[in-house]
């Protein structure tokens, strides 16, 4: 048995969830570092105001889990496996030694201002439940193009990006087809989709110049539902997910094969959490934000007591 830590994407972050991080001086280091890599106060990053900017948002979710992570590891927590969702990818690198933070923080601050750039306003994501997924392909194939699935979060959950219309169209077909729910996200881009490989080129292009080293801990790409071991792959893998479909589900079972039975989600959010215990009925999945830093670590040392090696 194992635990792995979950890095939340897009769509967690709420007014000052900065600064309600643990009490560490490991996240009040990491917060310092961030500011001053990007010369400012990152504290200023989950005001109401800018939660709007769609490269601030990415940012602090770079900076929250990073500092939590570092948090936890510092205190040793016997983590074996991470992975990110979206964004969230990023800082999965950084906790596994793979991409350096003051690298990460360049880099996403690109992603999230290239992405603003390329579509500043009438595009979204949009949140179906109810239909799997070759259901919502058959909702998708007759709704008008520029809707595409961009992450398979659970079975019966499937996430779209596209237009303001294109979305708009497929939520009416999919509660037609019997989605029990449709709800917009608090994404103002079309993530992971083809619309996105103008972003992922531009990614292409800066991270030719930024040295990745092997993870220290396995590393699990939602992109491709699979386990990542070498620093090539990992940068592919950053490259490529903005403009491909997050495989999530497939992401957290590839975790449970491989012996996983806590999932740890940083701050902020507890989404993962959630989908992670309902999948797994002999697993245990737990929020810092909601739990706290101690209950973490506890439970975290209580697994690695049930599977010493």
């Amino acid at each position: 048995m194992s635990t792995a830590l979950l890095f939340p994407g897009q769509g967690a972050q709420s007014a000052g969830y900065l600064h309600r991080l643990p009490a560490h001086d490991a996240v009040r280091s990491t917060l310092e570092e961030a500011s001053r890599g990007l010369d400012a106060n990152v504290l200023d990053l989950d005001t109401e105001e800018a939660l709007s900017g769609n490269a601030a948002v990415q940012i602090g979710l770079l900076v929250a889990t990073v500092a939590t992570a570092r948090a936890l590891l510092t205190e040793e927590m016997p983590a074996r496996a991470v992975a990110g969702l979206s964004v969230g990818a990023f800082a999965a690198a950084v906790a596994c030694g793979s991409l350096n933070f003051a690298d990460a923080l360049r880099l996403v601050r690109l992603r999230g201002e290239a992405m603003q750039k390329a579509f500043p306003a009438g595009f979204g994501m949009l949140a179906v439940v109810g239909l799997d997924e070759h259901q919502v392909a058959s909702v998708l194939a007759n709704a008008p193009e520029g809707a595409y699935i961009a992450a398979i979060n659970a079975p019966l959950q499937i996430v779209l990006s596209g237009s303001d219309a294109a979305l708009e169209m497929a939520g009416e077909r999919a509660r037609a087809a019997g989605a029990r729910k449709t709800e917009r996200l608090a994404v103002d881009v079309p993530s992971h989709c083809p619309l996105m490989h103008d972003v992922s080129a531009s990614l292409r292009q800066a991270m030719s110049g930024i040295s990745l080293r092997p993870p220290r801990m396995t590393y699990i790409s939602n992109r491709r539902g699979h386990a990542v071991f070498d620093a090539e792959g990992i940068r592919a893998d950053l490259i490529g997910n903005v403009a491909h479909t997050v495989r999530w589900f497939d992401t957290t079972h590839v975790l449970y094969e491989m012996g996983v039975r806590l999932f740890v989600e940083l701050p902020p959010g507890e989404v993962l959490a959630r989908l992670a215990q309902s999948a797994f009925a002999d697993a245990r999945a737990v929020s810092v934000e909601t739990a706290g830093l101690e209950a973490a670590l506890l439970l975290a040392r209580r697994e690695a007591e049930r599977d010493p090696g």
